[in-house]
């Protein structure tokens, strides 16, 4: 059989959205309060397992946009957080080009949301005390990993691992000081929700000024 006939028929797959839909009046004037109706929804949907998971876009020196999937740790009117490496790729990308994108995508509710954002760095004070609240596991793993640089094999981290157990062993584990929160600071949050045939329900919320304001889109 060859490479061709063992493929899927990509072209053929489709599906049709019919559980909700989406207009102007359900943002109103705050699109974070929809976010939060719809966040809350995805964490009630039994076929999401992870609703905090977001796609992280970025630029890097070399010109091209990365993204990775991130958690969401908090969101409030200021923005979305989640927590980091700073001498990360991910790290230097966002200290040094800070106009970032997010994504959520929620198939279970047919739902996605796309974020612009400008991200900033959290408070030591806000960084610490989520630091604290973390399993010691992931507190030695922020100080183990030297995130996305090279290292000789796995051995090199859980050798690092035990050294650190045993440093830290009936001690608290205090923040390392490359390691610490983002906030993203969104400009425009766009709600997306799947319609039968392709037309689709999108609602482009927007900072005009200090407002924001809601204008739909084409699917």
């Amino acid at each position: 059989m060859s490479t061709n006939e063992m493929k899927p028929k990509l072209a053929d797959l489709r599906k049709s959205y019919e559980k909700d839909t989406l207009d102007i009046h359900h943002v109103k004037d705050n699109p974070m309060q929809l976010f939060q109706k719809w966040f809350s929804q995805a964490q009630e949907e039994e076929t999401i397992d992870e609703a905090n998971a977001m796609s992280l876009t970025t630029f890097g020196d070399d010109g091209y946009p990365r993204a990775r999937v991130v958690l969401l740790k908090d969101f409030s009117e200021e923005g979305f957080v989640f927590f980091t490496n700073y001498k990360s790729e991910k790290g230097k990308s966002l200290f040094k080009h800070p106009k970032v994108g997010l994504s959520f995508y929620w198939p279970g509710l047919e739902r996605q949301i796309i974020i612009k954002g400008r991200a900033e760095k959290l408070s030591e004070e806000r960084s610490d005390k989520y630091f604290n609240s973390r399993p010691r596991g992931n507190q030695l793993g922020a100080h183990v990993s030297p995130q996305s640089e090279v290292i000789p094999d796995r051995k090199f981290l859980e050798d690092l691992n035990t050294t650190l157990e045993n440093k830290f062993k009936n001690k608290l584990i205090p923040r390392p000081d490359h390691w610490g929160g983002i906030l993203i600071r969104p400009i425009e949050i766009e709600f997306w929700q799947g319609r039968p045939n392709r037309l689709h329900d999108r609602i482009c919320c927007y900072l005009d000024g200090i407002n924001w304001k809601a204008k739909r889109l084409a699917p």
